[in-house]
């Protein structure tokens, strides 16, 4: 069995998804699960986990909407905004929706490092245990070290980094990320998603050892019980196929126990994200 960790879905617009640069034009158009359901069954993915794309409860209503009706969609990270002084009200609310499984903020973006410390933002996270709601930490290797106070002042909270926390692959330059992921690695409470890797390195010139050393350090660190897969398509689609992101990571954990090899491809998201339930 296997399970996508970590994909989106959206419907193109140029106000709402301005991030999508004129050089990232190949995702300027609308990806659903029409689009996603062929790729999962050519490369022998069971289901998925839909991650939010944009930050706001209509996205989470969207996302709610389309797992309601295709149940390869297991389960929902959607948006819910954390530092409202309603939080509470709010999670009570979506605890209804069993295919929500957690939240995610977009802190990569915040220009302020220390959001994610902020007494708002605090108070939000300290809520989502309460619902059983866990929570995708999106950053770059710069907030590393802010992410590992933040966890390590929930340590009941379950926690997972999407994309490694993007190393430089383009750059090669893995110093202050290396130094940062192992130190987060060692709460116990926090998973990491292998995914995301190619749209951090040349899109158009990558080759499966640019990530040989980061995979690496994340396995050593993390070890097999707390990483999954991820594809974050349709962003991949920037640099590479669906079935290149799957050779990848096959690719690379090849070497390891099937045992290890079911936890990455589907038990630790299963668990993690409680997809039975």
């Amino acid at each position: 069995m296997r399970i996508d960790s970590h994909q989106h879905f959206w419907k193109y617009n140029p106000v709402k998804d301005a991030w999508i640069s004129e050089e990232m034009k190949v995702i300027k158009r609308n990806f659903l699960p029409a689009d996603l359901k062929p790729l999962l069954t050519e490369n022998g993915v069971d289901g998925c986990v839909a991650v939010q794309a944009d930050q706001s409860e209509k996205e989470t209503r969207f996302l709610l909407d389309l797992a309601k009706d295709h149940d390869f969609i297991k389960g929902i990270v959607g948006w819910v905004d954390l530092c409202a002084e309603n939080i509470e009200e709010r999670l009570e609310y979506f605890y209804k929706y069993k295919k929500l499984k957690g939240f995610r903020h977009i802190i990569q973006s915040e220009a302020d490092l220390d959001f994610m410390l902020s007494e708002r933002f605090l108070n939000g996270i300290s809520k989502l245990d309460k619902y059983k709601f866990t929570y995708d930490i999106l950053i770059f290797p710069k907030q590393l070290e802010n992410a590992a106070k933040l966890v390590a002042k929930f340590p009941k909270q379950n926690f997972v980094i999407d994309h490694l926390a993007k190393p430089d692959f383009k750059n090669k330059e893995f110093n202050e990320w290396e130094k940062g992921i192992k130190a987060i690695a060692k709460y116990p409470n926090v998973m990491c998603k292998v995914s995301g890797l190619v749209t951090e390195a040349d899109w158009n010139n990558w080759t499966e050892t640019d990530f040989t050393f980061c995979l690496d350090v994340v396995t050593e660190a993390f070890g097999m019980d707390r990483l999954m897969f991820g594809s974050d398509w349709p962003v991949s689609l920037l640099a590479a196929s669906y079935a290149d992101l799957c050779d990848i990571a096959e690719h690379y954990f090849l070497k390891f126990s099937k045992e290890d090899q079911d936890k990455f491809w589907s038990r630790n998201a299963i668990d993690f994200y409680q997809l039975m339930e």
